[in-house]
């Protein structure tokens, strides 16, 4: 075959790298999946314990599921993962059908003090505030918009966190050309892409965010997927500066962590104290066991130039490198930082 006509998305080269490989079955600590989602299994009762059998083969302690929504829905979520104590989390969310109602800000309330009492220990705000949910004119709603002030004050008094994502990796705002790094996972993709003149740039959705950071200092927020710019840790840790009330999550963003091992180990050093374990769950459908030892691998070992595809889904064309976090560090991420937010179950 002429070299020249291997075409782009057939190539896959294989590493000739000897290099060591560590195996980490269960982790240092006991760990909480604070950013999962379990649809499946909890609408599958039987699956539940697959799932179970899962978390005590890698040390998980709990899992938060971010997809408990509310009334009816997040009831019969609770129902499911109250058969087993102490293992799963729900965190509520809000409809945004009526969003146009003048009295959807005080609806959002009560709705959210309902989820609440029901057993929801946080609220989950998805990428749809700022690229999804629109008002009766057909624009779409700023995440800062004043019809929230309510929710996020409120959460603040009920001591839940706002569990929120924004945007989306940078490359899904650049055009889709040869200059993108994510280029291969697009081109799969392609309605992942927000280059359309009717969406707000990535730069001003994360503007819209921290608004409501610096408006609701008594709210504790934490911003999925490394605050949606793992890209540039160095401007997530002057907005960790800057907003005492906000922690970062690190779920599905080991790709990006792990290709730049000396800043990301300084990082999740420095900040310690702020940072959630999480995982987004394992979209690729391989075994949850795989999913949580490549976590493992990463935070604990110093192994080199390996695939995380597994620990969530393929993301850019590069491999990554084991960042060995001391252990107190580890312990703080994988459960302490959590637990001081949200607490035991049952408390």
């Amino acid at each position: 075959m002429d070299p020249k006509n291997v075409a782009f998305f057939d190539y896959d080269p294989k590493s000739q790298l000897v290099v060591e490989e560590t195996s980490i079955p269960r982790a240092k600590f006991s760990a909480i999946d604070g950013h999962n989602h379990l649809r499946k299994f909890a609408e599958q009762p039987n699956a539940m314990e697959d799932l179970l059998r899962a978390m005590d083969e890698c040390n998980v302690q709990a899992v938060v599921d971010l997809d408990g929504g509310w009334g009816d829905s997040l009831a019969r979520k609770l129902d499911v993962f109250n058969d087993f104590p102490g293992r799963f989390y729900a965190f509520c969310r809000i409809n945004w059908e009526r969003v146009d109602d003048p009295r959807f800000p005080k609806m959002a309330v009560d709705q959210l003090e309902d989820s609440v009492r029901r057993g929801a220990r946080g609220l989950k705000i998805s990428k749809r505030l700022g690229l999804g949910v629109k008002d009766k004119d057909g624009q779409y709603l700023p995440i800062d918009t004043p019809k929230l002030d309510p929710v996020w004050a409120r959460c603040g008094e009920l001591g839940i966190p706002v569990l929120i994502h924004t945007a989306d990796p940078t490359a899904f705002f650049e055009p889709l050309d040869k200059h993108n790094e994510r280029l291969r996972e697009l081109a799969e993709h392609p309605d992942w892409l927000f280059i359309k003149d009717e969406y707000y740039s990535k730069d001003e959705l994360l503007a819209q965010r921290n608004r409501v950071f610096k408006r609701h200092p008594n709210t504790i927020f934490i911003g999925a997927h490394v605050a949606s710019m793992p890209e540039n840790l160095k401007q997530v840790g002057k907005w960790l500066d800057e907003f005492p009330n906000l922690y970062v999550d690190i779920s599905a963003r080991l790709s990006e962590l792990g290709r730049q091992p000396y800043t990301a180990r300084k990082f999740l050093t420095d900040y310690a104290d702020r940072i959630i374990f999480g995982t987004d769950g394992n979209a690729m459908g391989q075994p949850l066991e795989r999913m949580y030892r490549l976590h493992w691998r990463f935070f604990e070992t110093y192994d080199e130039y390996f695939d995380v595809t597994e620990s969530h889904k393929v993301q850019g064309d590069w491999r990554v490198y084991g960042v060995g976090l001391p252990d107190d560090v580890l312990e703080k991420i994988y459960q302490k930082n959590f637990l001081e937010l949200v607490g035991e179950m049952g408390a």
